[in-house]
């Protein structure tokens, strides 16, 4: 490289985007991902040690897809090569195996071939590599963000490992923050730029897991914000707000506001309102309420406030916990919108929830009842000679499959915990009451 080509390059990279300077350059800077890139994992040990063969990293915008493979760069002894499937054709593909062929041949030296955003290869692109990665001419890192068993040939595929990506947490966000801010040699450092308490959970909250997209709205900020009077630039929540396209609710996830929602939101689904629930599902989803901490106010509003009168309700609450988990934002929107308009436009009961309040009550507060014996375990040795299980009458065997028989201790016979509305599915409950205590066998 001579002088000017040194210099080019010495500008580019000052000229580059934040999140493209701050992009880490070992396996120790690597922020998140730590279920493929830990010390322990097999990715770690496989890039420590050279060792590399054809891999198809899958997950959101954001995660570090490319960023492992810069790590990857960094690290290899082999020759690195990026192409990006939006742009390059076959004669790049060929140019690159040609070279890679060369190395191998004359210098016995592997090449590795990252291809960003392969899913945009069409079947034919992909073919072509198939031999070579097959003969190990080149090895290959794909990137996307699309599922590579549907957007990848099943031939390349088995023939590589995926690792799927995990958008990064707040906290992990939070930790990539203020490394950019502080660094003076690839960072913000150098501007004497101060990112506020409230705009940096701000910033790792809305950013969705999305780390370019917090690095970019900080780097706007700094860039655009005058220097107050103490000489620094401060990056308030107005700021921060203004940088990332999105307003600032007043919305604290450790203050009143936070507790005033989540209450309004229960109170909705409870109030049979489903217009208002949404609204406040809105609101909570805009200002980056964690959706699992949503879906687990559905699924308790579910069980408390509907119950048996509709129980499907809970199997819709439930369904959508362990969807949004899989496919997260901004899709998940959806699905929680489906589970809370449900959960609020289902008929309501509350007979569980009392039902258990009381038991517990009795359990806590009163004496402790003796199981009637017939009721006990009779499957060991002795158990006869004690007279457990001894007169049971099994339920199967008489009219409507039922029989009238004592199951709660003497000291609480007469008790009532379950009282059965009649509302929904719950009224079923009760006339099914009705009718088997007509008229039971004995």
């Amino acid at each position: 490289m001579d002088l000017f080509d040194y210099m080019r390059e010495t500008n580019l990279k000052k000229e580059s985007p934040l999140a493209s300077r701050m992009r880490p350059r070992t396996l120790d800077e690597v922020v998140g991902q730590e279920h493929i890139v830990g010390k322990d994992k097999l990715l770690y040990r496989a890039i420590k040690a050279d060792k590399l063969s054809s891999i198809i990293f899958y997950g959101p915008p954001g995660t570090g897809k490319t960023t492992l493979a810069k790590v990857i760069a960094n690290t290899t002894k082999a020759e690195f090569c990026q192409i990006n499937a939006t742009s390059a054709g076959k004669k790049d593909m060929e140019s690159v195996v040609e070279q890679a062929k060369n190395n191998q041949g004359m210098y016995g030296k592997k090449t590795i071939l990252f291809i960003d955003e392969i899913h945009r290869f069409n079947k034919g692109q992909q073919d072509y590599l198939l031999p070579f990665v097959e003969d190990g001419t080149i090895i290959l890192i794909g990137a996307t963000t699309e599922n590579p068993y549907f957007e990848v040939n099943r031939a390349l595929i088995s023939r590589s490992v995926i690792f799927q990506l995990e958008s990064l947490s707040a906290e992990h966000i939070r930790t990539l923050l203020k490394r950019a801010i502080s660094d003076k040699e690839r960072g913000m450092g150098v501007y004497n730029a101060v990112l506020e308490e409230d705009a940096l959970d701000f910033l790792a909250d809305i950013s969705n897991g999305d780390a370019r997209l917090a690095l970019n709205a900080l780097e706007l900020g700094v860039l655009t914000t005058e220097k107050s009077d103490d000489g620094l630039i401060h990056i308030t929540l107005e700021v921060a707000g203004e940088c990332i396209q999105r307003r600032v609710l007043n919305y604290d996830k450790d203050g009143d506001n936070h507790y005033d929602t989540i209450s309004a939101f229960i109170k909705s689904m409870r109030g049979s309102d489903p217009d208002a629930a949404i609204y406040y599902l809105a609101r909570m989803l805009y200002a980056g309420e964690d959706i699992k901490f949503i879906a687990r106010r559905i699924m308790i509003c579910a069980a408390e406030d509907v119950s048996n009168a509709d129980p499907q309700a809970l199997v819709v609450a439930v369904a959508a916990a362990q969807a949004v988990e899989r496919i997260g934002m901004p899709e998940a929107q959806i699905i929680l919108a489906q589970a809370v308009s449900y959960v609020a436009s289902a008929p309501k009961s509350n007979s569980a929830v009392c039902a258990i309040e009381e038991a517990m009550r009795v359990v806590r507060e009163e004496k402790t009842g003796t199981i009637p014996a017939y009721l006990m375990d009779a499957h060991y040795g002795g158990a006869k000679e004690l007279g457990h299980g001894i007169g049971y009458k099994y339920a199967h065997n008489y009219k409507n499959h039922y029989v009238k028989q004592q199951y709660l201790p003497d000291e609480h016979k007469d008790a009532v915990f379950y009282r059965p509305s009649e509302n929904g599915y719950e009224k079923n409950i009760r006339e099914y009451f009705e009718r088997i205590h007509e008229d039971p066998e004995e």
